[in-house]
């Protein structure tokens, strides 16, 4: 199938590893350009070096500071000329007791992981409105679904940009753009290395799912180049679960 993406242009925030890194790889390979972005330059470098040249700009962003969030529109229109998709994938998960998580750790989470993408969501949804088209996709998580022990603060603001998925596509659906997200249930990324790397908390942690494995991080950019591209054009507001079944067991 042909998503048409050539001469697309998409943000990819936390684009350094994991399903960021997937992410870029998968768009790249379906004809887009790609501003990668991360905290550091060293991995994105690597992904620059990877991909085809020309294909990929990285830049450096402190997801905290509004103001690079906010540039980044400007910068990917300055090195492709355009921009089309952004795709919110950059988060932190802090984990511990929910009385021992001070204001300190709640004001960096939903720094990183609700205001990051509002403000980028904002940012960029100046220039789809101007040019009547354009894609958000947020990637959430099944914690912002069901909610997770020990992960409060992260459930709480992957719940708030669930909510902030369906309000803002339903006011923008009239306007050519369309706001969807994803929510991954256990993948192996760095994240989960303390379970993949455990054969024992693997053996427990598999049990919770129905498919009987982990995802792999390469089944995320499958999903996030349909959502990218003219074949979801009528599909706004949704929630993509892609957990191996396991946020749907009795």
């Amino acid at each position: 199938m042909d998503l048409q993406l050539e001469g697309r242009v998409a943000i990819v925030t936390g684009a350094s590893r994991g399903l960021g890194r997937s992410s870029v790889t998968a768009l790249v390979a379906e004809g887009a350009k790609v501003l990668a972005v991360a905290r550091t330059t060293e991995a994105l470098e690597s992904l620059v070096a990877e991909s085809p040249e020309g294909s990929v700009v990285a830049v450096t962003c402190d997801m905290k500071d509004r103001e690079q969030v906010a540039a980044l529109p400007a910068k990917a229109i300055e090195a492709f000329g355009r921009i089309d998709v952004v795709v919110n994938n950059a988060g932190i998960a802090p984990a511990g007791r929910f009385t021992d998580l001070g204001d300190d750790v709640w004001d960096e989470v939903f720094a990183v992981n609700v205001f990051a993408p509002v403000t980028l969501a904002r940012a960029a949804g100046e220039h789809f409105l101007a040019q009547g088209s354009g894609k958000v996709i947020n990637i959430a998580s099944t914690s912002g679904i069901l909610g997770k022990p020990t992960l409060v603060a992260y459930s709480s603001s992957k719940g708030a940009v669930l909510q902030m998925t369906k309000a803002l596509a339903g006011e923008w659906a009239g306007k050519g753009i369309q706001v969807n997200a994803i929510a991954p249930g256990a993948y192996e990324t760095d994240a989960q290395s303390a379970v993949v790397e455990d054969a024992e908390i693997l053996k427990r942690r598999l049990r919770k799912i129905p498919a009987g494995r982990m995802g792999d991080p390469d089944e995320i950019g499958p999903l996030v180049c349909l959502l990218s591209s003219t074949a979801s054009d009528f599909v706004t507001g949704s929630v993509l679960v892609a957990d191996g079944g396991e946020s749907s067991k009795l």
